[in-house]
This record gives C-alpha cells, structure tokens and sequence, in this order.
C-alpha cells in the first residue's frame, strides 16, 4: 500500500474520512536519471480535482457520507428498553452458517442445481421413472446424480456444521453487563443496544461499544485489531472527560447517543452525544468494535451501539468474491458441442428407427424381438404401442437416456476433488512460507487454480508489495542544509536514553544519525540552525497518532520505549526524534509529554487534524509549555509546497525542493514539515470553528476539512525527510523472471514519480537500455494530444528496433524497449473516456508500464481497462486497503501478507508473505495445476464419448430399439468406480516437468498463455482418435463373435472390459512423473472393473448372470482384447511420436533435455523458445 491513512484514533479530536474529489498539483521536477527519456507534461499546471475514479472503495460510503437527521440511530444510554422500543435493533447473536436442519436439504439441493448439467441429468433420470421410456432400472439411473448429490451435500454440511460450533461458541461467551446498578455475567448472545458493558485487560469486545470510561485517569484505552483487520500494533481509543469519572455502579448515568446507522467502515463513526446538557461529538476515537482486544488497560466500560450482524465486524465478513475459471467457462463451449452431438446421434437413432418402423410396419405384429400382439390372454391385445409418431418421439427420449454419459456428471466433483488436492500441495510448499512473518500460503478460492498458469498482466502496488514497508530514516533536509551523512559511531551504538523513576527509557530500535545533525540537536535553541532543529525534530515527536508502550528487558533497570502506530512512516519518523533527543514518553487524550534532551516538557494538544486523502497531510495544534500556540503540520510535497508561504525563506524553500528531489531519485520517501505560530486571536477563531464542527451531525467531514484548510496555511518551511523502504528480498529477480516468461509487469504506486523510477531501476523493471515515455498533463486536451505523439514516437521506436512486444521474453536482445511512465493526475482524463483506447493501444507497444500518484480506484480502472481490451489474464497483487478493488478486478487476485492489516489478504483469491513467491507460484504451481487441469477435461470428455459411441454402434445393430448389451450397473459405475479414480489421481499428482526447470526456465512458462493443454484443435483431435477407438473396440468383437451363438450380455462384458482397459492404457501413456499412487490408481482401477463384473454377473437375479464366466473361457476374449488394444492405441502412438519428434513443443524439448541430457546431439547449443503471442483484442 502506497498512500497510509492512519486510522482516527486522534486525541479528543475527531476527524471523519471523507469521500469527496482529490486535489493535485503536478511536481516541477521529471526524473533524469535514464539514458533515454520522452518527457510529455505540462509544467506549472493547476491544481485539478479528480473525477470518477479517486473516491475511496464504496464499500465504505455509508462513513463516507455525512449523516442526514432521518438516518441517525438513537441509543439510550443504559436503557435498552427505550433504545429498542421504537426500531427492534439486532441482538447480539451471530450466525455465519448457512443452513439450519430445516432448511439445508431445500437450500443445499437449489444451491446445487444451479449447475445446468445436474437439472440436465436430474430431468434425465425423472425420464428413465416413465415406463415408456424406462431402458435402465430405476434405481440404477437415479445413482450417479444421488451420489454426487449426496458427496456434495456432505462436504457442505460438514462445513456448516463446523461454522455452526463456532457460532455457538462465540455466542455463549460472557460479558460484564450493567444489571440493576451491578455488573453481572451474561452471554453475549443476549447483550442489548444500549447497555453498559464492562470489558477487563486482554478481553475481547463482545460487540461495538461507545467508550464511557476507562481505568486510565486519562481516558486512554488501547485495543489490538488483529481478529477485525489483522493489525497487530495497538491503537489508542478515548473516553470523554464529560463521561470518564461516571462510574454506572455508583450514580446513574443517562443520556443519548445519535449515531449512524449499520456499515462496514470500520474506520469511520459519526456521532453526538448528549448528556448533563452538554452535546459532545463522538469519532472513531470513542468506539471499539467486536473482536477487539483490550490491552495494556485495567478496564473499559462502554455502552453497546451496534450489535450481532450490524457490528461493523459482521458487516465485512463477506468472504472472498467468487470468481470462475477461465478453463471452466471455455470448457462449456465444448459441453455445448458435445450436446449438439449428443442430439445429433438421438436424431439419427429416432430418424433411423421411423425408417425402419415404416419399413416393418406390416410384421410388427408377429416379428421377432418387437412382436406388438400379446397372445398370453384369449382376448389378443397390443402391447403398449403409441403409434409410429409416439414411437419416434419416445425412442428420442431413450437415446438421450441411454447417451447421457455424454456429458460427463463426474467431471465435476472431479475438478473440485482434484483442485483440493492441488491446493494441499501449495500450501505444503516450504518455497512459499515467509519464516519473518511465519504465514504460509493461502488459497482462498479453490475455483480457479489453473487460472495461475495462463498469466499475461502482473499489476503490482509499490509500497509493501515490492517493498517491506518497513521504514528506515535515511536523511533529513532542515532549513535548506542536506544532512545525510548517516553512520553509527561506536560511542552512538548505545542510542539516546533517559532516565525516569530510575530507570533507563530506550527506544525499541535504533536509527544511524549524522553526527553534524546530532550535535546541531544537542545545541538548543540558542542559534538559528539550533532552532530550526528543534522545531523540526519537535514535530515529528508531536505530529503523529503513536502510542508510546514501555516493555521490559532482561535488565530490570532499563526498559524499552515501543512506538506503536498505523503508518510504519510514522513510526520512523518517531524513532529518529527519539533518537536525535526529542523522545516521546506518554501520550493521552489531552496532553503528550516529550523528554527533549533530558528536559522532560508537557504539550497539550489542543486539536489534530488526521491525515486524509484529499489533503494528504495532518496537522496538530500544541499549547507549548512557553504558553504560545503552534501548529506543526507534515504531509506529501505537491501539498505542503501549496500551503507554505513562499515569501518567507525562498532560498530555504529552493533548496528543499532540491534536496527532496534527491531523496526521490534514490527512491526514498519524502515528507515536507511545517508550522507557524497562532496568535490568540487566530487560535479562538479555529477553536470555536473546530468544536462547531466537530458536533455537526452533517457536513462534520467537510466542516473539519475547511477548518483544517484554515489554519494549515502560511506556514514556515522547517524541512523534509527522507524514509528508505528497502526492497524485498528477491524482487529483482522475480520481476526478471516474469518478464522473461513473456508476463507483462504493471507497478501501480501512490508515490512520486521520482521515487517510483527509483524503485523501478532498483527492482529491474527499468532498465537503462529502455527509452522512457512520460506522460504528465492537466487537460484533456493536453492528454489526448500527448497521447498521439508517444503513440507515434513509440510506434517508430519499436519499428526502428525490430522490437515486438509480441516477442517478450523470448531474447533478450531487444535494443529500445519502450517505459511507460504516467501519473494519476492524466489518468483522471484518461480513464472513462474515449482517451482509455489510445492510452492501451499505447501501453500494449511497451515493455514497462509505471503509474504514479494514483488512487484505489484508479488501480481498479487500469486493471479494468486491460480486461475489457484483451482476452489475456490478469493478475493484482497488493498487501494494502487501497488494493482491494485492484484484486477485485483482476482475474487473480493475490494479497501480501504484510505490515498493513489484512485488508488484502481478506478480498484476495491467494495469499503469501512475500513478492518473490509469485514465481514459484505462477511457473510451477500455476503450470503444473493449468495442464493437469486442461489434459483432464480432455480426457474425461474422450472417456465418457469412447463409452457412449459403442452403445450407438449397438443400437444401429439392434433395430434401433434401444436395448444394451452392457449391463446397466456397469453403465452406472463406469463414470464412478471404473474410471473416475485415476484422473482424479493424475490430475493431482502428475508433473510434466520438474520444478528446478520451470524456474530455470522461465519461457516454459508461455504453454499456458498459447493455450497448449486446452484448444479447440487438441479437442477435435481427441474426438477423432475417440471415433477411431470406439469402432475398433465395438467392431473387432463383433466380427470375432459374427457366426458365434454368444448372448449380449457376454459381449457386452467384453466391451465393457475392454474400454475401461483402454482409457486406463490411454491415460498411462500421457503420465509423465509415475508414482506408486498412480500406479496404484491406473492399474487398481482395471481390476476392480473385473471384480464388479465377476459380482454383477454372480448375482442370478441380474441380467447375464455367469456371462463373463463363460465368455472369458475361451482363447477368443483375450485375444480380442489384445487386439483391441493395440488397434485402438496405434494411431495415437504413431501420432504421438511423429509430432513429439519432428514438432516438439517448448514443454516437450524441455522434458528431453531433463531426461536424457543435451537433446539429439545439439552440445551445447541453447534452444529457442517459442514466442508468445499476444491473444487478440477483443
């Protein structure tokens, strides 16, 4: 994540997010540290608004908002009767399962039959209940939908059943709750809006509670939020001065609390409350939220606002969104095919059966096998006959029955069975296990793990992503002097310390220092320079929402200072006060205390404005132990820069703009710091205009946001900082490798242009062999015609050089690859407009593609803009809230579990700690899952078509009459028994090539994105070599047994043994990496095939009992098998060995080289791969 919002845990002072447009100004200076570089902008452009894209996530636009009068929710302090009388509000029950006992069997089987093929097959066996239409028993037609039914059913309720006992269990917890002036024990279950409850140290919030009072005198409680949002550093929430000295138990405590209603922001929270007369203004500050832990605080008591399913909790466990397979939505078309060759071949059956109806009509009464009189009574009646056209219609109806396996029900619960099995094995993957953060992978969503091998756009955040987010304070720039001559002197290892109540405060971590600056702080305030350090060290310590936390050390006399805070920025910035003598010691609601070079000094805060979006800086108001006012005021360059009166030390602010300048070529993170002085006039006018809008119900988030616009203006310039985020290990080589592999890599980034190319050089994303286009603009105008030329420009590049995007990755000698460079600022006239065709047409001509300066939302649309262009899959990685709609929008989603929460993680398909796993997880995982997954479909396909084309030969045998001579249990138990078991097994365990290659190897990566394991022609082509199998197996049999007295059901054995004998050989000969479980599948599945027909033929009361008995006797059944065999499987082995030989695929050459060595005598000569073509537009 690129842009930190710090959560509103502000001092007293609240300060609502807001939704509304951005301003931005674009920065004067373009990076010049390329060999060639295309710069399109506009200097000295005006500050624009963005449109439609800069907004933050919707979800959110309830906190967003301002509160209307008819929206507010009225909670009566400690009366849930009153609070309750009007609108029943939820209870505090929870339910997250979705079923009850009276409900699962309805809901379960709607649920599951919003699969076509189940209606499909369900109306198939309704059919076969009919006794016209009845060719199979009963029972044995209904057993394949029942069973996979059933198997589904179970897998849900077991899942249900386990969300139903943790419901339980959260819900029979107890909680402290305010009963007739006592506090007593009651479940959470039943815990009411408007009751008071107590919560002791390390308790977990039962539900969203307005803070009363805590055990702190001050006010101050601090929660942990790792169940809500997976942040693990505390923050501090406030109880009200008017409310922190009420004690429930002793008095009575009235009033009411006018709040939002229900919504997912779980930053945000708009209030009033009223109480002793008074009307106090209530922020997120003053709530905490179910699943919160109360930490480093005795107690806290609050009373309930929201609970059960409209806690904010609650309203964001929605899960991840639920996303199909690409592999799975092509695999349709061909389902549609096979539909339409299902009809066909029922059509050809009924026009064929009227022909011969119409032929026959004049011995259909007495003609063997059909005979339509029945002599068994003395009056002779027909048997039930309907006429020729009924008769056409019904025989229809019995081809679609008996044909039924042509559209494969086991495919289904195979392709989910199979992607669990694949998942196991990525999470297994200790090449995907972050030791620093002890997470493993994630799979979140199982539905489409193929989707990972057919990859062609990587979108990336920046910050935590690329980086560590964590941040280091590399330099400072104070009054116009760069000081960045940063190194530990031995007699600085120690850091800064100071003694309070005898012992020794140490900040937990240690920043290098330049001993110029370090001395400079040591001075005091006598001198200029001595002041302008103060003043800038003193606002870092003061400006910021850290909570300072003692912990203890194995020397009981000294005790370490741990800076607890949101913005891992903030926190550097911290620890370098700390370091250079401007300690933080103790924050409260009211007053912070800083120990400045062993001098220990009371601030009080007098009012905070939070850090949002539209401004991108905060500010604090201090009462200064000298009794003067100040505002110190930090924030992004593009803004500060607009605030700061540039009348005043103009040489100050040219070097600055210089020394930032610096700092983002280096690809450092930069702040601007300044303040000024409020006078007592200055200083009543905000106040009176802070509190008048800080108890506004509606407009609250605007009013704050002018009133902070009034008082962050005509500031002094103290200085800027410099924060290094150090990439993560592995980066540059990652996106190497994915560039390699022909994946296209999209960084999207909140930070500065500067910066960002920074990163990109030291990442390998840029190169210095590339020619850099820029795009900075501020019109439309200004867009559409920048646009144009670097179109041109690019397009005579890439001509000029031979250099094809097309060919990416295949050589590395591409002379003028082409960098697109573009901030957020033209994107906002780019994006939903006419423009977003020639910004693509633009991008698809270049190797690199860098956005700068952009919004969450604006992720979103560059994601979307490729999606909507190209048939090509996508993928976003992110590890921050404001990625979320950029991993929402992408056909893969991938979330970092990082130092931001787990926002991410929680709207993500997959999850991982670092960057660098996404290779592994794409060139092995990825490939591996996509060709199981593609040969699989195939092969199921070909298995259930070979079964269904020799029962067609039959029928054309038979007079069309429909009968069969293979036993109707083994019609049923050959997509479930004889079959099923090994692709299931080959589908989880085969590996066509081994992980050492594929990341050697990066190109092999390309199968997936041409396509090689699923297309149009391999389908065809499999159903060819299945028409061919089909006639051989039904064929060879019948000519061999032509003058033989052998029944159906004895050839029908035969026919059904040789099938499954043959798709099982067909599936060995594609196998590539044989383990005992695959042997064990493929060869356990054929003799468990010759059990059940050796049972079903034991059975007397079956139909052909003792056939196989019979028919195996004799030397002609094995040798038809054997001849089956290698007549059925010779083409495809001829096939096979000519096109491997003499036209090997990339996958093919690769998997010889791992064999056998150097490939047919080539030495030492490197093979080339072939390109990957970019898919068409759509």
């Amino acid at each position: 994540m690129d842009s930190k919002n710090p959560v509103e845990n502000s001092l007293n002072i609240e300060s609502a997010f807001n939704n509304s447009s951005s301003r931005r100004s674009v920065s004067s200076f373009e990076s010049r540290n390329s060999v060639r570089e295309v710069n399109f902008g506009d200097p000295g452009a005006k500050p624009v608004r963005y449109g439609s894209r800069t907004g933050d996530s919707e979800g959110y636009s309830m906190s967003q908002k301002e509160i209307k009068e008819e929206d507010a929710r009225l909670v009566y302090i400690d009366d849930p009767g009153k609070t309750n009388e009007r609108f029943e509000f939820a209870r505090n029950f929870v339910r997250t399962a979705k079923y009850s006992v009276l409900t699962f069997l309805p809901r379960n089987l709607f649920e599951q039959f919003h699969r076509v093929a189940y209606i499909y097959f369900l109306v198939i066996a309704v059919l076969n209940q009919l006794p016209q239409l009845a060719v199979f028993g009963r029972t044995a037609s209904v057993l394949p939908l029942a069973f996979v039914l059933l198997v589904t059913a179970i897998k849900d309720g077991y899942e249900d059943y386990r969300r139903h006992r943790s419901d339980r269990i959260e819900n029979d917890r107890l909680a402290s709750v305010l009963v007739n002036n006592q506090f007593q024990q009651k479940r959470w279950k039943d815990i009411q809006v408007g009751e008071i409850i107590k919560i002791q140290a390390n308790e977990t919030i039962p539900c969203d509670m307005v803070l009363l009072s805590t055990s702190d005198p001050t006010g101050v409680a601090y929660v942990q939020t790792t169940n809500l949002d997976g942040e693990s550093n505390l923050k501090s929430r406030y109880a009200k001065q008017e409310t922190l000295f009420k004690l429930p138990e002793m008095e009575k405590v009235s009033g009411v609390i006018r709040c939002e209603k229900p919504n997912r922001n779980i930053y945000g929270f708009q209030a009033n409350l009223e109480i002793d007369g008074k009307k106090l203004s209530l922020g997120p500050s003053n709530v905490v939220l179910r699943g919160c832990d109360l930490k480093n605080t005795g107690w806290a008591i609050g009373v309930a606002v929201y609970a059960g399913r409209e806690t904010k909790a609650m309203l964001n466990n929605s899960g991840a969104p639920s996303k199909r397979s690409r592999l799975e939505t092509r695999m349709n078309v061909e389902i549609i095919i096979l539909s339409v060759f299902l009809i066909s071949l029922c059509t050809v059956v009924s026009v064929l059966a009227a022909v011969w109806l119409r032929r026959h009509r004049d011995e259909l009464d007495y003609l063997p096998f059909y005979r339509r009189k029945d002599f068994s009574e003395e009056e002779v009646e027909n048997y039930n006959y309907y006429g020729w056209g009924l008769e056409i219609v019904f025989t229809f109806l019995m081809s679609v029955i008996v044909f039924q396996i042509m559209i494969p029900i086991s495919l289904y619960i195979s392709m989910e069975l199979v992607r669990v099995g694949q998942a196991y094995f990525m999470i297994r993957d200790s090449q995907m296990y972050d030791e620093a953060s002890n997470s493993r992978f994630q799979c979140r969503a199982l539905n489409i793990n193929e989707d990972l091998g057919q990859i062609k756009y990587v979108f990336s955040d920046k910050t935590g992503t690329l980086t560590e987010n964590k941040m280091e304070f590399q330099c400072a720039s104070i009054g116009g002097v760069d000081y960045s001559n940063f190194a530990i002197s031995e007699d600085e290892l120690g850091g800064y310390s100071v003694e309070v109540d005898g012992n020794i405060l140490r900040p937990k971590m240690k920043v290098n220092v330049d001993p110029e600056l370090l001395q400079l702080s040591k001075s005091g305030k006598n001198t200029n320079k001595g002041k302008q350090v103060h003043d800038f060290f003193l606002a870092l310590a003061s400006c910021n929402t850290i909570v300072p936390l003692v912990t203890d050390t194995s020397d009981p006399t000294v005790k370490l200072i741990d800076y607890q805070g949101e913005s891992p920025d903030e926190q550097a910035l911290v620890y370098a006060a700390a370091t250079y003598g401007f300690m933080l010691i103790e924050r409260t609601s009211g007053h912070i205390v800083i120990d400045i070079q062993g001098l220990r000094q009371r601030f009080n805060v007098l009012g905070l404005h939070e850090f949002d979006s539209d401004r991108k800086r905060m500010s604090v108001i201090l009462g200064c132990p000298d009794k003067t006012v100040k505002v110190f005021v930090k924030g992004a360059d593009t803004t500060m820069f607009n605030v700061i009166d540039k009348s005043l030390n103009v040489s100050i602010i040219r070097a600055t703009e210089g020394d930032l300048h610096a700092y983002s070529s280096k690809g450092l993170r930069t702040l601007v710091v300044g303040m000024r002085e409020l006078s007592p006039a200055e200083f009543e006018q905000w106040h009176s205009s802070f509190e008048a809008a800080s108890t506004a119900l509606m407009g609250r988030a605007a009013l704050l946001r002018k009133v902070a616009g009034n008082v962050e203006n005509n500031l002094s310039i103290l200085g800027a900082s410099g924060i290094e985020d150090k990439l993560q290990k592995g980066v540059p080589e990652a996106i190497e490798s994915l560039r390699t592999a022909g994946i296209k890599v999209w960084v999207l980034t909140g930070d500065k242009q500067e910066t960002a190319i920074s990163i990109g050089y030291s990442s390998k994303l840029l190169t210095s062999k590339m020619t850099q286009i820029i795009i900075n603009s501020n019109s439309k105008d200004s867009c559409r015609r920048i646009l144009q030329d670097a179109i041109i420009m690019a397009t005579r590049l890439v001509t000029a050089s031979g250099f094809t995007d097309n060919a990416e990755g295949t050589s590395g000698a591409a002379p003028t690859p082409v960098a697109l460079i573009i901030d957020g600022t033209s994107l906002v006239y780019i994006l939903d407009s006419e423009l977003e065709e020639q910004l693509f047409e633009l991008a698809s001509k270049c190797s690199v593609v860098l956005c700068c300066r952009v919004a969450p939302l604006q992720k979103a649309g560059i994601v979307a803009l490729v999606k909507s262009r190209t048939s090509d899959m996508t993928l976003a990685i992110g590890d921050g809230a404001n990625d979320v709609s950029m991993i929402q929008m992408a056909d893969v989603g991938v979330g970092i579990s990082g130092q931001e929460g787990r926002q991410a993680v929680m709207a993500s398909d997959f999850a991982m700690g670092q960057f660098r796993f996404l290779v592994p997880l794409l060139f092995v995982h990825g490939h591996w899952n996509y060709q199981r997954m593609g040969y699989m479909i195939i092969y199921n396909f070909y298995r259930n078509a070979v079964f269904v084309l020799v029962l067609f030969w039959y029928v054309l045998f038979t007079c069309f009459t429909l009968t069969t001579a293979i036993n109707e249990w083994s019609s049923v138990l050959y997509s479930i028994i004889y079959s099923a078991l090994p692709t299931i097994v080959v589908g989880i365990l085969d590996k066509d090539l081994s992980r050492r290659t594929l990341l050697k190897d990066p190109q092999l990566y390309g199968a997936g994105q041409r396509q090689e394991c699923y297309n149009s022609k391999l389908f065809w082509l499999t159903m060819m070599d299945t028409l061919w199998q089909s006639i051989v197996i039904f064929f060879v049999p019948l000519f061999a047994y032509w003058e033989s007295t052998i029944d159906a059901s004895s050839i029908g054995d035969l026919w059904t043994i040789a099938v499954v004998i043959l798709v099982n050989l067909h599936l060995a000969m594609d196998v590539i990496d044989w383990t005992w479980i695959t042997h064990s599948a493929i060869w356990g599945s054929i003799f468990a095939t010759w059990i059940c027909v050796i049972v079903i033929d034991a059975v007397p009361s079956l139909v052909g009992y003792w056939a196989i008995f019979e028919i195996a006797k004799t030397w002609l059944f094995w040798l038809c098998l054997l001849g089956i065999i290698v007549a059925a499987l010779l083409p495809r082995f001829v096939v096979k060995f000519i096109y491997q030989y003499y036209s090997p695929s990339d996958v093919q050459i690769a998997r010889e080289i791992e064999k056998f060595g150097n490939p047919r005598g080539l030495g030492a000569v490197q093979l080339e791969m072939n390109p990957i073509l970019d898919h068409p537009r759509r």
